[in-house]
Protein backbone atom coordinates (compact mmCIF):
# COMPACT_ATOMS: atom_id res chain seq x y z
CA UNK A 1 0.00 0.00 0.00
CA UNK A 2 3.11 2.63 0.64
CA UNK A 3 4.74 1.47 -2.43
CA UNK A 4 1.23 2.36 -4.29
CA UNK A 5 0.76 5.74 -2.48
CA UNK A 6 4.25 6.74 -3.32
CA UNK A 7 3.36 5.85 -7.34
CA UNK A 8 0.10 8.34 -6.98
CA UNK A 9 1.74 11.23 -5.38
CA UNK A 10 4.44 10.98 -7.90
CA UNK A 11 1.46 10.59 -10.51
CA UNK A 12 3.19 7.26 -11.67
CA UNK A 13 0.43 5.10 -10.85
CA UNK A 14 -2.16 3.40 -13.63
CA UNK A 15 -4.79 1.07 -13.65
CA UNK A 16 -2.67 -1.55 -14.52
CA UNK A 17 -1.11 -1.55 -11.19
CA UNK A 18 -4.14 -0.83 -8.86
CA UNK A 19 -6.21 -4.37 -10.79
CA UNK A 20 -3.00 -6.62 -10.36
CA UNK A 21 -2.86 -5.27 -6.43
CA UNK A 22 -6.82 -5.41 -6.38
CA UNK A 23 -5.96 -9.29 -7.52
CA UNK A 24 -3.40 -10.02 -5.24
CA UNK A 25 -5.62 -8.56 -2.08
CA UNK A 26 -8.49 -10.50 -3.25
CA UNK A 27 -10.64 -7.17 -3.61
CA UNK A 28 -12.28 -5.16 -6.21
CA UNK A 29 -10.42 -2.35 -8.14
CA UNK A 30 -12.53 -0.10 -6.84
CA UNK A 31 -11.92 -0.75 -3.12
CA UNK A 32 -8.09 0.08 -4.01
CA UNK A 33 -8.82 2.83 -4.99
CA UNK A 34 -10.49 3.86 -1.72
CA UNK A 35 -7.69 2.74 0.43
CA UNK A 36 -5.42 4.92 -1.50
CA UNK A 37 -7.80 7.90 -1.04
CA UNK A 38 -8.26 7.28 2.65
CA UNK A 39 -4.36 6.16 3.39
CA UNK A 40 -3.83 10.53 1.62
CA UNK A 41 -5.68 11.93 4.41
CA UNK A 42 -4.78 9.42 7.49
CA UNK A 43 -1.36 7.96 7.52
CA UNK A 44 -2.69 5.23 10.15
CA UNK A 45 -5.07 3.84 7.27
CA UNK A 46 -1.67 2.98 5.32
CA UNK A 47 -1.05 -0.05 8.30
CA UNK A 48 -4.64 -0.86 8.55
CA UNK A 49 -5.96 -0.71 4.42
CA UNK A 50 -9.52 -1.41 4.69
CA UNK A 51 -10.19 -0.79 8.19
CA UNK A 52 -12.52 1.94 9.48
CA UNK A 53 -10.86 4.87 11.13
CA UNK A 54 -11.74 5.41 14.95
CA UNK A 55 -13.83 7.97 15.76
CA UNK A 56 -14.70 8.85 19.61
CA UNK A 57 -18.12 6.97 20.73
CA UNK A 58 -17.11 3.63 18.23
CA UNK A 59 -18.21 0.56 20.40
CA UNK A 60 -15.41 -1.13 22.02
CA UNK A 61 -15.48 -5.22 23.37
CA UNK A 62 -15.39 -4.24 27.04
CA UNK A 63 -14.64 -6.77 30.15
CA UNK A 64 -18.58 -6.99 30.48
CA UNK A 65 -18.55 -8.48 26.90
CA UNK A 66 -16.06 -10.79 27.46
CA UNK A 67 -17.41 -12.33 30.60
CA UNK A 68 -20.66 -12.47 28.40
CA UNK A 69 -19.14 -14.56 26.11
CA UNK A 70 -17.67 -17.16 27.96
CA UNK A 71 -20.84 -17.31 29.66
CA UNK A 72 -22.87 -18.18 26.52
CA UNK A 73 -20.06 -20.13 25.10
CA UNK A 74 -19.30 -17.11 22.31
CA UNK A 75 -23.21 -16.63 21.70
CA UNK A 76 -23.12 -13.01 20.58
CA UNK A 77 -27.06 -13.48 20.05
CA UNK A 78 -27.07 -14.11 23.40
CA UNK A 79 -24.82 -11.63 24.77
CA UNK A 80 -26.68 -8.87 22.97
CA UNK A 81 -29.77 -10.44 24.50
CA UNK A 82 -28.26 -10.35 27.70
CA UNK A 83 -26.92 -6.50 27.19
CA UNK A 84 -30.35 -5.19 26.13
CA UNK A 85 -32.25 -6.88 29.07
CA UNK A 86 -29.23 -5.10 31.78
CA UNK A 87 -30.04 -1.78 30.00
CA UNK A 88 -33.74 -2.12 30.65
CA UNK A 89 -32.94 -2.18 34.44
CA UNK A 90 -30.72 0.22 34.69
CA UNK A 91 -27.49 -1.51 34.61
CA UNK A 92 -25.79 -0.02 31.51
CA UNK A 93 -25.90 1.67 28.55
CA UNK A 94 -27.54 0.68 25.33
CA UNK A 95 -25.77 -2.53 23.02
CA UNK A 96 -25.39 -1.63 19.63
CA UNK A 97 -26.85 -3.53 17.05
CA UNK A 98 -25.71 -7.15 16.35
CA UNK A 99 -23.83 -6.79 13.27
CA UNK A 100 -22.23 -3.76 15.32
CA UNK A 101 -21.14 -6.31 18.12
CA UNK A 102 -19.73 -8.80 15.15
CA UNK A 103 -18.14 -6.66 13.86
CA UNK A 104 -16.68 -5.30 17.61
CA UNK A 105 -16.04 -8.45 18.58
CA UNK A 106 -14.07 -9.62 15.05
CA UNK A 107 -11.88 -6.71 15.23
CA UNK A 108 -10.99 -6.66 19.16
CA UNK A 109 -10.27 -10.07 19.76
CA UNK A 110 -8.03 -12.58 18.26
CA UNK A 111 -9.40 -15.61 16.63
CA UNK A 112 -7.70 -17.77 19.24
CA UNK A 113 -9.61 -15.77 22.00
CA UNK A 114 -12.89 -16.38 20.51
CA UNK A 115 -12.42 -19.71 20.18
CA UNK A 116 -11.02 -19.86 24.10
CA UNK A 117 -14.55 -17.87 25.40
CA UNK A 118 -16.41 -20.23 23.12
CA UNK A 119 -14.56 -23.83 23.52
CA UNK A 120 -11.97 -23.52 26.25
CA UNK A 121 -8.39 -23.51 26.66
CA UNK A 122 -8.19 -26.68 24.32
CA UNK A 123 -9.94 -24.58 21.25
CA UNK A 124 -7.66 -21.92 21.86
CA UNK A 125 -4.47 -23.67 21.28
CA UNK A 126 -4.94 -24.14 17.87
CA UNK A 127 -4.52 -20.87 16.71
CA UNK A 128 -1.63 -20.84 18.32
CA UNK A 129 1.97 -20.98 17.50
CA UNK A 130 4.30 -23.62 18.75
CA UNK A 131 8.47 -23.82 18.31
CA UNK A 132 9.54 -27.26 16.73
CA UNK A 133 12.57 -28.91 18.77
CA UNK A 134 15.57 -29.67 16.79
CA UNK A 135 16.11 -33.00 15.64
CA UNK A 136 19.23 -34.52 17.84
CA UNK A 137 20.53 -37.93 17.68
CA UNK A 138 19.18 -41.47 18.23
CA UNK A 139 18.21 -42.49 21.68
CA UNK A 140 19.05 -38.73 22.82
CA UNK A 141 15.10 -38.42 23.78
CA UNK A 142 12.31 -41.20 24.12
CA UNK A 143 8.23 -40.26 24.11
CA UNK A 144 6.07 -42.76 25.87
CA UNK A 145 1.85 -43.11 26.33
CA UNK A 146 -0.86 -44.40 27.19
CA UNK A 147 -3.19 -45.06 24.50
CA UNK A 148 -7.17 -47.14 23.85
CA UNK A 149 -7.62 -48.30 21.18
CA UNK A 150 -10.98 -47.39 19.88
CA UNK A 151 -11.49 -50.86 18.49
CA UNK A 152 -13.80 -53.41 20.28
CA UNK A 153 -11.96 -56.77 20.63
CA UNK A 154 -12.94 -60.04 22.05
CA UNK A 155 -11.34 -60.65 25.30
CA UNK A 156 -12.78 -64.18 27.16
CA UNK A 157 -15.97 -63.41 25.60
CA UNK A 158 -16.43 -59.91 26.08
CA UNK A 159 -15.94 -56.92 23.87
CA UNK A 160 -13.02 -54.40 25.48
CA UNK A 161 -11.42 -52.01 23.96
CA UNK A 162 -7.26 -52.88 24.59
CA UNK A 163 -5.07 -50.44 25.50
CA UNK A 164 -1.77 -49.72 23.74
CA UNK A 165 1.42 -48.47 25.35
CA UNK A 166 4.65 -47.72 23.76
CA UNK A 167 7.81 -45.71 23.92
CA UNK A 168 8.69 -43.64 20.73
CA UNK A 169 12.04 -42.20 19.42
CA UNK A 170 11.96 -38.88 18.97
CA UNK A 171 14.87 -38.17 16.49
CA UNK A 172 13.83 -40.90 13.98
CA UNK A 173 10.08 -41.57 14.64
CA UNK A 174 10.62 -45.04 15.19
CA UNK A 175 8.73 -47.43 17.52
CA UNK A 176 11.43 -48.87 19.76
CA UNK A 177 8.75 -50.49 22.11
CA UNK A 178 5.31 -51.50 22.36
CA UNK A 179 2.92 -53.53 24.58
CA UNK A 180 -0.93 -54.77 24.56
CA UNK A 181 -3.04 -55.09 27.79
CA UNK A 182 -6.94 -56.17 27.20
CA UNK A 183 -7.83 -53.28 30.28
CA UNK A 184 -6.51 -50.79 31.91
CA UNK A 185 -3.02 -50.52 31.98
CA UNK A 186 -0.67 -50.40 35.16
CA UNK A 187 2.80 -49.95 36.14
CA UNK A 188 3.49 -53.98 34.76
CA UNK A 189 2.15 -52.12 31.02
CA UNK A 190 5.00 -49.58 31.37
CA UNK A 191 7.65 -52.51 32.20
CA UNK A 192 6.77 -54.68 30.13
CA UNK A 193 6.82 -51.75 27.01
CA UNK A 194 10.32 -50.22 28.39
CA UNK A 195 12.04 -54.04 28.03
CA UNK A 196 11.06 -54.22 24.82
CA UNK A 197 12.08 -51.10 23.78
CA UNK A 198 15.52 -51.56 25.25
CA UNK A 199 16.53 -55.08 23.90
CA UNK A 200 17.58 -55.17 20.69
CA UNK A 201 17.93 -58.87 20.26
CA UNK A 202 15.06 -60.49 18.12
CA UNK A 203 12.35 -59.95 17.78
CA UNK A 204 12.87 -56.70 19.23
CA UNK A 205 15.37 -55.13 16.84
CA UNK A 206 17.46 -53.34 15.79
CA UNK A 207 16.46 -50.55 17.77
CA UNK A 208 16.88 -49.92 21.07
CA UNK A 209 19.29 -49.41 23.74
CA UNK A 210 19.05 -47.25 26.84
CA UNK A 211 17.83 -43.41 25.85
CA UNK A 212 19.32 -40.19 27.63
CA UNK A 213 16.32 -39.68 28.81
CA UNK A 214 12.28 -39.74 28.68
CA UNK A 215 9.25 -37.65 28.50
CA UNK A 216 6.19 -38.55 30.50
CA UNK A 217 2.94 -36.37 31.20
CA UNK A 218 2.14 -36.93 34.87
CA UNK A 219 1.09 -40.60 34.34
CA UNK A 220 0.54 -42.04 37.79
CA UNK A 221 1.55 -45.43 35.77
CA UNK A 222 5.02 -43.61 34.81
CA UNK A 223 5.49 -41.92 37.95
CA UNK A 224 4.95 -45.34 40.04
CA UNK A 225 7.43 -45.97 42.43
CA UNK A 226 8.28 -49.43 40.61
CA UNK A 227 9.32 -47.58 37.20
CA UNK A 228 11.09 -44.57 38.49
CA UNK A 229 13.03 -47.02 40.27
CA UNK A 230 13.63 -49.02 37.41
CA UNK A 231 14.83 -45.72 35.29
CA UNK A 232 17.44 -44.86 38.23
CA UNK A 233 19.18 -47.82 37.80
CA UNK A 234 19.32 -47.89 34.27
CA UNK A 235 20.51 -44.48 34.43
CA UNK A 236 17.88 -42.88 32.19
CA UNK A 237 16.68 -39.29 33.25
CA UNK A 238 12.86 -38.62 33.44
CA UNK A 239 11.01 -35.56 32.00
CA UNK A 240 7.62 -35.41 33.86
CA UNK A 241 5.85 -32.54 31.55
CA UNK A 242 3.03 -30.60 33.05
CA UNK A 243 -0.57 -31.49 32.79
CA UNK A 244 -2.52 -30.77 29.94
CA UNK A 245 0.68 -30.45 27.66
CA UNK A 246 0.32 -32.65 25.10
CA UNK A 247 2.34 -30.39 22.69
CA UNK A 248 5.37 -31.20 24.69
CA UNK A 249 5.22 -34.80 23.68
CA UNK A 250 4.17 -33.91 19.66
CA UNK A 251 5.57 -37.14 18.34
CA UNK A 252 4.30 -39.75 20.54
CA UNK A 253 0.90 -37.60 20.02
CA UNK A 254 1.41 -37.80 16.62
CA UNK A 255 1.81 -41.24 16.74
CA UNK A 256 -1.65 -41.70 18.58
CA UNK A 257 -3.26 -40.02 16.04
CA UNK A 258 -1.81 -41.24 13.25
CA UNK A 259 -2.59 -45.13 14.56
CA UNK A 260 -5.98 -44.77 14.48
CA UNK A 261 -6.90 -42.87 11.08
CA UNK A 262 -3.71 -45.23 9.36
CA UNK A 263 -4.72 -48.62 11.04
CA UNK A 264 -6.97 -48.94 13.69
CA UNK A 265 -9.75 -47.11 11.26
CA UNK A 266 -10.33 -50.38 8.97
CA UNK A 267 -10.32 -53.18 11.54
CA UNK A 268 -13.77 -54.86 12.40
CA UNK A 269 -15.20 -53.68 15.34
CA UNK A 270 -13.87 -49.79 15.27
CA UNK A 271 -16.14 -48.22 17.43
CA UNK A 272 -15.95 -44.76 15.85
CA UNK A 273 -17.11 -45.45 12.57
CA UNK A 274 -19.86 -43.68 11.45
CA UNK A 275 -23.41 -45.43 11.25
CA UNK A 276 -26.70 -45.02 10.00
CA UNK A 277 -29.32 -44.37 11.95
CA UNK A 278 -30.05 -41.41 15.44
CA UNK A 279 -28.36 -44.06 17.35
CA UNK A 280 -25.01 -45.34 16.71
CA UNK A 281 -25.11 -48.88 17.21
CA UNK A 282 -22.61 -51.84 16.24
CA UNK A 283 -24.24 -54.19 13.98
CA UNK A 284 -25.71 -57.80 15.59
CA UNK A 285 -23.91 -59.59 13.21
CA UNK A 286 -20.40 -58.28 12.73
CA UNK A 287 -17.27 -60.27 14.15
CA UNK A 288 -14.81 -58.86 16.37
CA UNK A 289 -11.12 -59.38 16.60
CA UNK A 290 -9.48 -61.85 18.67
CA UNK A 291 -6.95 -60.45 21.67
CA UNK A 292 -4.10 -62.24 19.92
CA UNK A 293 -5.28 -61.55 16.38
CA UNK A 294 -5.48 -57.89 17.03
CA UNK A 295 -1.93 -57.45 18.93
CA UNK A 296 -0.45 -59.42 15.97
CA UNK A 297 -1.79 -57.18 13.24
CA UNK A 298 -0.60 -54.20 15.96
CA UNK A 299 2.70 -55.48 15.64
CA UNK A 300 2.40 -56.17 12.29
CA UNK A 301 1.52 -52.55 11.49
CA UNK A 302 4.65 -51.30 13.87
CA UNK A 303 6.54 -52.84 11.62
CA UNK A 304 5.56 -51.21 8.16
CA UNK A 305 5.32 -47.87 10.57
CA UNK A 306 9.24 -48.41 11.34
CA UNK A 307 10.67 -50.16 7.96
CA UNK A 308 8.02 -49.19 4.60
CA UNK A 309 6.40 -45.73 5.84
CA UNK A 310 8.30 -42.50 5.50
CA UNK A 311 7.15 -39.00 7.61
CA UNK A 312 7.77 -36.23 6.54
CA UNK A 313 9.94 -34.72 8.94
CA UNK A 314 12.36 -37.54 7.72
CA UNK A 315 12.57 -36.03 4.05
CA UNK A 316 12.34 -39.18 2.58
CA UNK A 317 13.52 -41.92 4.56
CA UNK A 318 12.24 -44.55 6.82
CA UNK A 319 12.71 -44.21 10.86
CA UNK A 320 14.73 -47.40 9.83
CA UNK A 321 17.16 -45.92 7.58
CA UNK A 322 17.40 -42.84 9.78
CA UNK A 323 18.46 -45.61 12.72
CA UNK A 324 21.21 -46.93 10.66
CA UNK A 325 22.06 -43.61 9.34
CA UNK A 326 22.80 -42.42 12.81
CA UNK A 327 26.49 -43.26 14.00
CA UNK A 328 25.73 -42.81 17.66
CA UNK A 329 26.77 -45.59 20.03
CA UNK A 330 24.16 -47.27 21.39
CA UNK A 331 24.13 -48.54 25.17
CA UNK A 332 23.03 -52.08 25.66
CA UNK A 333 21.66 -54.06 28.59
CA UNK A 334 21.43 -57.87 29.05
CA UNK A 335 17.95 -59.91 29.13
CA UNK A 336 18.91 -60.94 32.49
CA UNK A 337 20.22 -57.78 34.40
CA UNK A 338 17.24 -55.95 32.45
CA UNK A 339 14.80 -58.27 33.72
CA UNK A 340 16.04 -57.36 37.49
CA UNK A 341 15.84 -53.92 36.87
CA UNK A 342 12.45 -53.60 35.80
CA UNK A 343 11.31 -55.74 39.15
CA UNK A 344 9.78 -54.28 42.16
CA UNK A 345 11.22 -55.04 45.23
CA UNK A 346 9.66 -56.24 48.35
CA UNK A 347 12.05 -55.99 50.88
CA UNK A 348 13.59 -58.99 52.76
CA UNK A 349 12.37 -62.88 53.72
CA UNK A 350 13.30 -65.51 55.24
CA UNK A 351 13.64 -68.63 53.73
CA UNK A 352 11.77 -71.34 55.80
CA UNK A 353 11.06 -75.34 55.34
CA UNK A 354 7.42 -74.01 54.02
CA UNK A 355 9.39 -71.80 51.54
CA UNK A 356 8.97 -68.13 51.44
CA UNK A 357 5.80 -66.42 52.83
CA UNK A 358 4.56 -63.22 50.52
CA UNK A 359 1.28 -61.87 50.57
CA UNK A 360 -0.25 -64.56 52.64
CA UNK A 361 0.92 -66.99 50.62
CA UNK A 362 3.80 -69.47 50.38
CA UNK A 363 6.46 -69.49 47.59
CA UNK A 364 8.43 -72.39 46.79
CA UNK A 365 11.61 -73.70 44.35
CA UNK A 366 13.38 -76.42 43.76
CA UNK A 367 17.11 -74.74 44.43
CA UNK A 368 15.52 -74.38 47.88
CA UNK A 369 16.86 -77.50 49.26
CA UNK A 370 19.37 -76.99 52.40
CA UNK A 371 18.73 -73.20 52.32
CA UNK A 372 16.09 -73.00 54.94
CA UNK A 373 16.88 -70.15 57.31
CA UNK A 374 19.05 -67.36 55.19
CA UNK A 375 17.62 -63.99 54.63
CA UNK A 376 16.52 -63.54 51.10
CA UNK A 377 15.07 -60.12 48.99
CA UNK A 378 11.92 -60.81 47.09
CA UNK A 379 11.55 -58.91 43.77
CA UNK A 380 8.54 -59.62 41.33
CA UNK A 381 6.59 -58.77 38.45
CA UNK A 382 3.63 -56.19 39.70
CA UNK A 383 0.06 -58.78 39.34
CA UNK A 384 2.10 -61.44 38.40
CA UNK A 385 1.49 -63.07 41.76
CA UNK A 386 1.87 -66.94 40.27
CA UNK A 387 5.98 -66.07 40.77
CA UNK A 388 8.34 -63.79 42.38
CA UNK A 389 12.42 -63.43 41.74
CA UNK A 390 14.57 -64.37 45.34
CA UNK A 391 18.04 -62.98 45.26
CA UNK A 392 20.50 -63.14 48.30
CA UNK A 393 19.68 -60.39 51.15
CA UNK A 394 23.74 -59.94 51.61
CA UNK A 395 25.40 -60.55 48.22
CA UNK A 396 22.82 -59.58 45.95
CA UNK A 397 23.56 -62.99 44.38
CA UNK A 398 20.32 -64.28 42.03
CA UNK A 399 19.16 -67.42 43.93
CA UNK A 400 16.22 -68.30 41.59
CA UNK A 401 12.87 -68.45 40.64
CA UNK A 402 10.03 -69.27 43.61
CA UNK A 403 6.74 -70.25 42.07
CA UNK A 404 3.50 -70.22 44.28
CA UNK A 405 2.83 -73.59 46.05
CA UNK A 406 -0.80 -75.37 46.18
CA UNK A 407 -1.89 -73.14 42.74
CA UNK A 408 -5.11 -73.67 41.30
CA UNK A 409 -5.78 -75.19 38.28
CA UNK A 410 -7.21 -73.59 35.16
CA UNK A 411 -10.40 -75.14 35.97
CA UNK A 412 -10.68 -74.56 39.84
CA UNK A 413 -9.89 -70.82 38.88
CA UNK A 414 -12.19 -71.09 35.91
CA UNK A 415 -15.15 -72.61 38.28
CA UNK A 416 -14.20 -69.66 40.70
CA UNK A 417 -14.57 -66.68 38.59
CA UNK A 418 -18.06 -68.49 37.10
CA UNK A 419 -19.16 -68.45 40.88
CA UNK A 420 -18.25 -65.05 41.79
CA UNK A 421 -19.77 -63.72 38.34
CA UNK A 422 -23.05 -65.22 39.33
CA UNK A 423 -22.91 -63.93 42.68
CA UNK A 424 -22.50 -60.57 41.02
CA UNK A 425 -25.45 -60.89 39.52
CA UNK A 426 -27.64 -61.64 42.25
CA UNK A 427 -25.86 -59.29 44.82
CA UNK A 428 -25.16 -56.54 42.31
CA UNK A 429 -22.91 -55.50 44.45
CA UNK A 430 -19.28 -56.93 42.65
CA UNK A 431 -19.18 -55.17 39.72
CA UNK A 432 -16.23 -52.64 40.81
CA UNK A 433 -14.54 -55.63 41.91
CA UNK A 434 -15.37 -57.20 38.59
CA UNK A 435 -14.18 -54.31 36.59
CA UNK A 436 -10.98 -54.77 38.43
CA UNK A 437 -9.59 -57.68 36.54
CA UNK A 438 -6.58 -57.09 35.13
CA UNK A 439 -4.52 -59.27 32.26
CA UNK A 440 -1.09 -59.12 31.44
CA UNK A 441 0.97 -57.20 28.81
CA UNK A 442 2.26 -58.83 25.79
CA UNK A 443 4.93 -58.12 23.65
CA UNK A 444 4.13 -60.76 20.99
CA UNK A 445 0.84 -62.81 19.69
CA UNK A 446 -0.81 -64.68 22.57
CA UNK A 447 -4.15 -65.31 24.06
CA UNK A 448 -4.83 -63.04 26.66
CA UNK A 449 -3.79 -64.16 30.59
CA UNK A 450 -5.31 -63.04 33.47
CA UNK A 451 -3.40 -61.95 36.86
CA UNK A 452 -4.26 -63.37 40.24
CA UNK A 453 -2.72 -66.24 41.54
CA UNK A 454 -5.23 -68.36 44.00
CA UNK A 455 -4.26 -71.58 45.91
CA UNK A 456 -6.29 -74.80 45.48
CA UNK A 457 -7.25 -74.60 48.81
CA UNK A 458 -8.90 -71.06 48.35
CA UNK A 459 -10.67 -72.43 45.27
CA UNK A 460 -12.38 -74.97 46.82
CA UNK A 461 -13.57 -73.00 49.78
CA UNK A 462 -15.17 -70.50 47.73
CA UNK A 463 -16.82 -73.36 45.75
CA UNK A 464 -17.89 -74.70 48.68
CA UNK A 465 -19.43 -71.20 49.85
CA UNK A 466 -21.17 -71.29 46.37
CA UNK A 467 -22.33 -74.37 46.38
CA UNK A 468 -24.16 -74.06 50.09
CA UNK A 469 -25.69 -70.54 48.97
CA UNK A 470 -27.33 -72.29 45.50
CA UNK A 471 -28.62 -74.90 47.43
CA UNK A 472 -31.27 -72.55 49.49
CA UNK A 473 -32.45 -71.86 46.01
CA UNK A 474 -33.76 -74.88 45.33
CA UNK A 475 -36.19 -75.23 48.13
CA UNK A 476 -39.30 -75.66 47.26
CA UNK A 477 -42.09 -74.21 49.18
CA UNK A 478 -45.15 -76.94 49.43
CA UNK A 479 -42.86 -79.98 49.81
CA UNK A 480 -44.41 -80.81 53.13
CA UNK A 481 -48.65 -80.59 53.40
CA UNK A 482 -50.10 -77.80 55.95
CA UNK A 483 -51.10 -79.36 58.87
CA UNK A 484 -55.19 -80.33 59.00
CA UNK A 485 -57.37 -77.66 60.15
CA UNK A 486 -59.00 -77.65 63.78
CA UNK A 487 -62.44 -80.12 63.66
CA UNK A 488 -65.17 -77.67 63.90
CA UNK A 489 -63.76 -75.95 61.15
CA UNK A 490 -66.02 -76.65 57.68
CA UNK A 491 -63.08 -77.53 54.99
CA UNK A 492 -63.74 -77.84 51.85
CA UNK A 493 -63.38 -82.13 50.39
CA UNK A 494 -60.39 -80.39 48.09
CA UNK A 495 -58.42 -78.61 50.64
CA UNK A 496 -59.19 -81.41 53.13
CA UNK A 497 -57.07 -84.01 50.77
CA UNK A 498 -54.11 -81.64 50.80
CA UNK A 499 -53.09 -81.72 54.31
CA UNK A 500 -51.85 -83.64 56.95
CA UNK A 501 -53.61 -85.40 59.91
CA UNK A 502 -52.01 -84.70 63.16
CA UNK A 503 -52.05 -81.77 65.46
CA UNK A 504 -54.56 -79.10 64.55
CA UNK A 505 -52.50 -75.93 63.36
CA UNK A 506 -52.74 -72.72 65.40
CA UNK A 507 -55.60 -70.11 64.61
CA UNK A 508 -53.46 -66.77 63.10
CA UNK A 509 -54.23 -64.04 65.45
CA UNK A 510 -52.87 -59.98 65.50
CA UNK A 511 -52.33 -58.40 68.36
CA UNK A 512 -53.21 -54.84 66.76
CA UNK A 513 -56.47 -56.26 64.69
CA UNK A 514 -60.00 -57.49 65.60
CA UNK A 515 -59.50 -61.27 66.45
CA UNK A 516 -60.31 -63.58 63.24
CA UNK A 517 -63.85 -63.81 62.02
CA UNK A 518 -64.73 -68.49 61.60
CA UNK A 519 -67.47 -69.56 59.61
CA UNK A 520 -68.49 -72.31 62.53
CA UNK A 521 -71.58 -73.90 64.10
CA UNK A 522 -71.29 -71.52 66.99
CA UNK A 523 -72.48 -68.81 64.47
CA UNK A 524 -71.97 -68.05 61.13
CA UNK A 525 -70.34 -64.31 60.80
CA UNK A 526 -69.72 -63.90 64.73
CA UNK A 527 -66.48 -63.19 66.41
CA UNK A 528 -64.71 -66.14 67.86
CA UNK A 529 -63.12 -65.00 71.24
CA UNK A 530 -59.83 -67.07 72.05
CA UNK A 531 -59.76 -68.59 75.66
CA UNK A 532 -56.88 -68.68 78.16
CA UNK A 533 -55.31 -71.53 76.35
CA UNK A 534 -56.02 -70.17 72.97
CA UNK A 535 -58.79 -72.16 72.00
CA UNK A 536 -61.55 -70.30 70.57
CA UNK A 537 -64.45 -70.62 72.69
Amino acid sequence: MRRLLALRREGKLTTTRVRSAADGLGVRERAVWRWLAAAERDEAAVRAPGERAAYPGRFTVTDEVRALLGLWKGNVAAVHRELTARAARGEGEPPPSIPTLHRAIRRDLTPGERAGLAGGERAARKHDVFLTRPRSWRNHVWETDHVQAPVLVDVDGKARRPWITWFTDCATNAITGVAVTPVHPSRESVLAALRSAVLREEPYGPFGGLPEKVRVDRGKDFLSRTVTAAFDLLDVMVEDLPAYTPHLKGTVEGLNRAVESMFLAALPGYARQPRPGKRSSRPKDEVLLGFEDFTARLLDWTRWWNTEHRPTPLRGRTPLQAWQDDPTPLRDVPAADLWTFTLEDAGTRTLTTRGIRFKKHDYVGSWMTGLAGIQVRIRFMPHHDHRVEVYHAATGRYLGPADLADQATEEQVSAVRRARAARSRRLKKDLEASQRERYAAVNQPEAPRRLGALTGAQADAELARSAGTSLSQLALPDVIPPAAPPADWRTPASLAALTTAGRPAPLPSSRDSAPVVLDGPAGRGAPSTPDEDGDPS
